[in-house]
Order: structure tokens, then C-alpha cells, then sequence
């Protein structure tokens, strides 16, 4: 079948909550992808940062085949001998005492969300029901019930009340309107350290810092939505790193499946996870043996290839390259490490960049309407990079 086959299969027996560019993926590897016809793009959008090891990593892929022949599913009904080694590697990795796994990013935030609810009523002694969490607007924490009641972004919202109550929304990057939502029912904070939905949204410098400091001035908790940011894609091995702002839980997913399955933890120490007892949470598939197996080789290849370093590195050449392109319509380049956008003009539609992109042979989707994000994979070598802007520079030059 050609391409537009495949698209026309999807719109007839799909549902059509996606507005997906039309291009068909058949095949992957590093940072190429290939359609049905055979044509080759460079991703530069990693599946949302989930793929940040690239496509098919060897490492990753002989882990996965490995346990597949093994066991792969067990519940926690019983131990399996692949969570615990899993969860020791994410631990040490991030620096938490304690992690809980689970599947998809949204499953993550909801379960630091349930975290900080219950400390609230069981250590801090906040009346249960009276809970409150911060969030921020502009925010993205997923699509269900709880994390479409942080948003104030209609799409995500309109006729899906009742919404949950508890949440008070304040503006992003504002540390002085967080501090005057604090009150007794206050429990937490719950940011993304870098907004990405929102259009990669950089806050200044000590933002994240001065959360730290109002959580731990008022004892609440900081939760730190690390689901997008996470695992090197900033320069860092983690968003907050940047300032060494340590949340108290850390929701983390996409990249930590390496691009194989969704998996997804929070990290939190004895103090706050010790609030989960057996019955008060759980998941089928969270910790299984074929997550574990993955997860820990996907962290190995963050490590043995210092994705962190090179992220960094890589980042800044894409920045200062992109927003030397001549292009008229483009106001802005933001990002940090490889979690980049370019901004244009308010009112300027970026689907028809996107699409002439795509033509050209690179992979990019835009965020309300004018701004296009750039994720490469993480392993994405120098010549690749600068054939990506290379690019960018002729469709942006056209604009």
C-alpha cells in the first residue's frame, strides 16, 4: 500500500482526535525515518521526546528481544526478577530513594497528584477534601479528567466537566503569584520546569529555585512534571538540574521506554512515598519484566553515550544557527539543550512551514498555530544537525 492509503485507512476507522501531518512512518532508525515510498526524513520530533535514545536503539532493542523470550508480564501480584533491579537503576540515576512505576506520563502525574493529596491529609494534616495544589497556566499534564482540570487550554477541557476540584491555576514563571495562592489547604506545587506543549516556554533563570524556596518556607510539596524535559533533553540529565531546584516527586516517562513502550515512575523519597500502602495504588502492567528490561537499557544509553553532554552541546549550535536564518515572520528561537521552537509572528499559521519541511525532507509539527517545535533525537550526529538547518534556513528563507 502507498501512503496516502495508510492516511485514508486511519481517517476511516480512527477516531479523528489527532490532526496529524500527512507523511506515513514504515521504518526507523537514529534519527531518519522512512514512508512506504521509500522517501527519508530526519525527526525532529522524537515522538514528543519519548524517543531520545533514537529509533530502534541496538542497546535497547536486544533488551527488549532478550526478555521477550523470558517473561513479560507478571502483575504485581507477585515479584518479578527484572522490577527491582529497574527501579535500583532509576533510583540511583536520579538520586531518589524511592520510585513507582507505572506506564504513560499522564498515569505519572496523576500518580504524584494522588502523592501530594495524601500527604497533605495524613502529614501535613490538611482536612480531607480541602487539599489544594498549585498549577500553572499554560500548562500540558496530560489528557485525563484530573489534568485537563489544571488546563486552561480550551481544546484540552470544553464539555468534559465536571472538572476536579482543588487545582488553583496561576500564571507561569510568576514565583510571587504561586506565593500568594499558598494558604492552609495548600499541599503542593505542580510545574513543568520547561512548558513545552505551550510552545517550549523557558522560564527566567531562578524561577524554579524560588519554587523550591516558597515550598519548603509554607511545607508543601514541589511536584515537577519532568514527563517532556526529562532524561537529557535539556543538557541536563533533568529540567530542574539547571538550577538544582530538587522536587520533592519527580513524575518522569516518554524517553525512559527508549522509545520501545510506555513507561513511567515517580521518584520521591521515604517521606512522601511512604504515604502508599498496599490497596492505596497500583497498575496491571506498571513495573512489568519487559518495562524493567527496557528501562534499564534505556538509562544505560543515556549514560554510556553522555546524551546530556551532547544535548547541550548540539543545542546551543541549533540555536544561534536557527536564529541567524533571515525570515521575517520569525520572532523568536527558544529552548534549552534540544528542546527547541521557533516562534513567528502572532496570527502566522506555522502547518504550512511544517509541510514544506516535510518536502524537504524533515519532520517537525507546530503548537498553537505559530510556533514549531524541534526535538531531535539525542543521538543525532553533527553532519545530521547541520543538515537539519540546512533545512530549516532554505524553507524559513522562503517564508
Amino acid at each position: 500500500m502507498k501512503s496516502q492509503d495508510y492516511i485514508a485507512l486511519d481517517e476511516t476507522y480512527g477516531a479523528h482526535n489527532y490532526h496529524p501531518l500527512p507523511v506515513v512512518i514504515s521504518q526507523a532508525s537514529g534519527c531518519k525515518v522512512k514512508d512506504p515510498e521509500g522517501k527519508v526524513y530526519l525527526d525532529f520530533l522524537s515522538a514528543y521526546s519519548a524517543v531520545n535514545q533514537g529509533h530502534l536503539h541496538p542497546h535497547i532493542v536486544q533488551a527488549a528481544k532478550d526478555q521477550l523470550e523470558r517473561v513479560t508480564l507478571t502483575s504485581r501480584a507477585f515479584h518479578n526478577d527484572k522490577m527491582g533491579p529497574f527501579l535500583k537503576k532509576l533510583c540511583e540515576y536520579s538520586g531518589y530513594e524511592n520510585a513507582l512505576p507505572m506506564n504513560t506520563g499522564a498515569e505519572s502525574v496523576e500518580t504524584a497528584l494522588k502523592a501530594a493529596r495524601r500527604w497533605g491529609a495524613e502529614i501535613k494534616g490538611v482536612p480531607n477534601g480541602k487539599q489544594e495544589i498549585i498549577c500553572a497556566e499554560g500548562n500540558f499534564h496530560g489528557r485525563t479528567i484530573a489534568a485537563i482540570s489544571m488546563s486552561n487550554d480550551p481544546d484540552s477541557y470544553i464539555n468534559y466537566g465536571p472538572y476536579v476540584p482543588g487545582f488553583v491555576k496561576v500564571p507561569y514563571a510568576d514565583a510571587s503569584a504561586i506565593e500568594k495562592a499558598v494558604n492552609e489547604n495548600t499541599v503542593a506545587v505542580c510545574i513543568e520546569p520547561i512548558q513545552g506543549e505551550a510552545g517550549v516556554v523557558v522560564p527566567p533563570d531562578g524561577y524554579l529555585a524560588a519554587v523550591r524556596q516558597i515550598c519548603d518556607r509554607h511545607n508543601i510539596l514541589f511536584i515537577c512534571d519532568e514527563v517532556q524535559t526529562g532524561f537529557c533533553r535539556t543538557g541536563k540529565r533533568f529540567a530542574w538540574q539547571h538550577e538544582a531546584a530538587r522536587p520533592d516527586i519527580m513524575c518522569v516517562g516518554k524517553a525512559l521506554g527508549g522509545g520501545i513502550m510506555p513507561i513511567s515512575a515517580i521518584l520521591a523519597d521515604h517521606c512522601v512515598m511512604d504515604v502508599y500502602t498496599p490497596g492505596t495504588h497500583g497498575s496491571t502492567f506498571g513495573g512489568n519484566p519487559l518495562a524493567g528490561a527496557i528501562g534499564i537499557a534505556a538509562i544505560e544509553v543515556l549514560e554510556d553515550e553522555h546524551l546530556d553532554e551532547r544535548a547541550a552541546r548540539l543545542g546551543e549550535i541549533f540555536r544561534k544557527e536557527v536564529d541567524a536564518i533571515t525570515c521575517p515572520k520569525k520572532v523568536l528561537v527558544r529552548g534549552r539543550g534540544l528542546l527547541n521552537a521557533v516562534v513567528f509572528e502572532k496570527g502566522f499559521e506555522a502547518w504550512d512551514v511544517c509541510m514544506s519541511l516535510r518536502d524537504h525532507g524533515l519532520l517537525a509539527k507546530q503548537t498553537h498555530g505559530n510556533i514549531i517545535r524541534f526535538a531531535p533525537p539525542l543521538v543525532i550526529t553533527d553532519r545530521e544537525l547541520a543538515e537539519a538547518i540546512s533545512i530549516i534556513a532554505q524553507v524559513f528563507e522562503k517564508i
